[in-house]
Formats: structure tokens, sequence, C-alpha cells
């Protein structure tokens, strides 16, 4: 069973913005531009039932498209840096959708996140390499900033657990809706699956208007 995650797709544009910051960093080891994403809620290995429940309570969240923006490159770690991220602002949207996720899957019996949630893009792994190399590193380039985007789904990726940093396949993506002037609630919005992902995992596979 793959390793799943929720989470929300990059831009190709800010994609290549961010693929700037490569290099300069002896040891670190950098994420390839199409596996960037901003992880909402890590699952981990389950069994194909629970897989199939995560998709259709997945299936059923109705949320508006808001505006996801970075706000800085940091590294995590403290004293011994493990990860160089692009860390993305909290606006109240995000964390809310993040907070369905966590509350879906502690419902479906998935241990909670010990984890504080903290949004952002991994763009490099930097473990073994001296907080000293990683404090020059971040002085010189801290101060990205990326575009603002909005995203237009929220996606269920999975991976191989033996390679950290991808590749990610798209099992499953559901539509962020758009706003409706005077409307209260959310466009209902069919899930679907990119065709790959259904061809590998039909267990998700659903038919596309």
């Amino acid at each position: 069973m793959p390793r799943l995650f929720t989470g929300l797709e990059v831009p190709e544009s800010l994609g290549l913005s961010l693929s700037f910051l490569r290099g300069g960093l002896p040891g670190a080891k950098w994420i390839d531009v199409e596996n960037y994403h901003v992880t909402l809620r890590f699952i981990g290995d389950v069994d194909e039932r629970t897989a199939d429940d995560i998709a259709e309570e997945l299936s059923r969240i109705r949320r508006d498209r808001f505006e996801v923006r970075i706000e800085g490159v940091m590294a995590f770690g403290g004293k011994q840096p493990h990860s160089l991220v692009a860390k993305v602002s909290q606006t109240p949207p995000l964390m809310e959708l993040q907070a369905e996720h966590e509350r879906i899957c502690q419902r479906l019996g998935l241990p909670a996140e010990p984890r504080r949630f903290t949004p952002h893009v991994t763009i490099a792994r930097c473990k073994g390499v001296s907080h000293e190399a990683v404090a020059t590193w971040l002085a010189l380039r801290g101060g990205f900033s990326g575009s603002a985007w909005t995203p237009e789904r929220f996606v269920l990726f999975s991976s191989k657990a033996s390679r950290g940093g991808g590749p990610y396949l798209v099992e499953g993506d559901w539509p962020l809706a758009v706003p409706r002037l005077g409307s209260m609630g959310y466009a209902r919005g069919q899930s679907r699956v990119a065709p790959i992902a259904a061809r590998l995992h039909p267990r998700f596979a659903t038919s596309v208007a």
C-alpha cells in the first residue's frame, strides 16, 4: 500500500521561482520542482478499506478557493537543521481546510497528528549539513518572497516510503469552489482521479464529466 498524504499543488510559475534557490549548500538534497507541494495532512501507510474511507470523506468537503502566499524561506530543525522550506502564510481558510482533513483522519481512527501544523513547501533536505552552513545560506536567500496563488483543488497523494521527496502520484483530487456572491454554500464538485492514478489504484477511480 502506498504512503498517503493530502496537500495542495504548487503552480509551475512559482515552482520555477523556488528552483532558483537551489544550490550553494553542499550536502543538501534538493527536491525536484515537480514534487513541490504544501502538505495538509500526512496519513501514512493504511489498508485499502481505510484509503477508500478517506477518499469518500474528502469528497464531501465543500470549501471555497482561497489565496496561498509564500512569506520567506527558513530551516526546520533548530540547531540540527534537517529541511529548507518556503514558509506559507497561515491564513484562516488554509488552517480551516487542514483542520477538516485532521478531523476526518481522527474520525476514521487514525492517530492525531502530534506536530503543530506549519504550512510550507519543502525545497531541500539538509540532514547532516552544519547549522552554520544553513545559516549562511539563509542569510543570502532567506528574503525570498513568492507571489500568491489560488489553488483550484486539494489532492490525495501517494509516495513510496523508501524515497523521500517524491516522486508523488495524484490518487484523487477534489475541487475548491469559485466563491459566488450572495451564496452561503459551496459548489458541489465531483471527485476526479488523474488517469495514471486511476490505472494504478482503481479503487479511487470515478467517472469524469
